[in-house]
């Protein structure tokens, strides 16, 4: 006689409910890193434009307020930044965090750490 094998019924809701606790997770925590690689992108992108990497650090910061506009990112402002400039070269950086409720009184925070540097 050969023994039977395959997943039980207990077996299976638990794997379901791993899998939905895992999946609500995963789209809470979506929009916040979202948004920490639109201004990661966009601190690259102004550090790369060459009308920025001539001007001064109100024009870098006049610059990230506007793709912060366009892109619908609130995390951080404009004042918020910490600009450095060697030269032409630009690095830009910031640092925030973002608590995501979780449920009921749990939450978790996340900080984030974006810069134009490679």
């Amino acid at each position: 006689m050969k023994k039977q094998r395959g997943l039980s019924l207990s077996g299976l809701i638990a794997v379901c409910f791993i899998l939905i606790v895992v999946a609500l997770l995963g789209f809470k925590l979506f929009s916040p890193y979202m948004e920490f690689f639109t201004i990661q992108k966009t601190f690259k992108e102004i550090a790369n434009d060459p009308e920025v990497k001539n001007g001064t650090i109100k024009d870098v910061r006049t610059a990230f307020a506007k793709h912060s506009m366009i892109d619908n990112t609130s995390a951080i402002g404009s004042d918020d930044l910490e600009i450095s400039k060697d030269g032409s070269d630009i690095a830009i950086s910031a640092s925030y965090s973002v608590k995501v409720p979780l449920f009921y009184n749990i939450s978790l925070v996340i900080d984030f750490n974006p810069s134009s540097a490679n």
